[in-house]
């Protein structure tokens, strides 16, 4: 069953990534995402409960998600499983953003905004597939309750992060700029969805939750710190609202010029470094 549930969930995302009109740039008539990776993870780890603890009580665990869609019912947080992906961004995306310094390319602003569009219709279609299967699902994301909110130890924090969701599927970790290190690198996006199923949890193979990043596990790199136009990375990592306040101010009014519509796209720090599209440790 545990197989059949994988395959079932991997299979879903990556044909709709192959064949769903939506996965796409619009104006440049391209694909948005290449073929995602799929991780998993039990709702019954205990780093949701760390993260609940440390980032403060606002913050969803997995059994409190899925109570959201389902309040009237009990759930075993045991037999909870976490679906999570991720999605590269194509060649053509990341050759156009490596070339800017100061704002976004067109193609990273078209895939901030419809690549995103896509990735909340991957989230509400595996929902409603595994809700189709007799198994309840929930997707965080596309919540009503979703949100930011104000963390006394972090500032400014969603309820749910798909980044440390993905980590605990063992999809990754984090580096210097707080970005996501995958084996598919760091210019990516991350969906996710909560189901009332047991799947057989992915292995964390990390030794620490920065493995993946040079400066933290080589003392080397640092690259994406002079990637940032406007210093909102340096050697103590990532200044969250230096890092705010430019892109609503400076690259959100640009994306609007080009979409006509706002979004807040910025994405420099992913591009034109080492773990770009891989986990440059591995190559060591």
């Amino acid at each position: 069953m545990t197989n059949d549930l994988k395959s079932t969930a991997i299979n879903h995302i990556n044909e709709l990534i192959e064949n769903s009109p939506d996965n796409t740039l619009k104006a440049f008539n391209e694909k948005a995402w290449e073929t995602a990776v799929v991780g998993f993870a039990s709702g019954a780890d205990p780093l949701f409960n760390i993260y609940k603890s440390l980032i403060g009580d606002f913050y969803w665990t997995p059994k409190d998600a899925i109570k959201l869609a389902y309040p009237n019912d009990t759930f075993n947080e045991n037999n909870l499983s976490v679906i999570v992906w991720i999605l590269p961004q194509t060649d053509t995306t990341l050759i156009d953003q490596r070339k800017e310094t100061e704002l976004p390319s067109s193609r990273w602003i078209h895939s901030r905004h419809y690549g995103e569009h896509f990735n909340m219709i991957l989230r509400e279609q595996l929902q409603s597939k595994f809700i189709s299967l007799g198994i309840k699902a929930v997707a965080p994301a596309v919540r009503e309750e979703f949100g930011y909110r104000q963390s006394t130890a972090y500032g400014y924090a969603s309820n749910w992060s798909e980044r440390h969701t993905a980590y605990a599927a063992g999809l990754g970790t984090f580096g210097l700029s707080d970005g996501f290190i995958t084996e598919k690198g760091k210019a990516i996006r991350i969906g996710s969805v909560v189901i009332d199923a047991h799947i057989t949890p992915d292995e964390r193979i990390f030794e620490n939750h920065t493995d993946n990043c040079l400066y933290y596990a080589k003392g080397t790199c640092g690259a994406c710190i002079k990637r940032c136009p406007v210093g909102a990375i340096s050697a103590e990592g990532h200044d969250k609202q230096i890092c705010h306040d430019y892109i609503r101010g400076v690259t959100a009014p640009y994306a609007k010029e080009i979409l006509g519509e706002m979004q807040t796209p910025c994405g420099l720090c992913q591009v034109k470094i080492p773990c770009e599209k891989q986990n440059p440790v591995k190559r060591i």
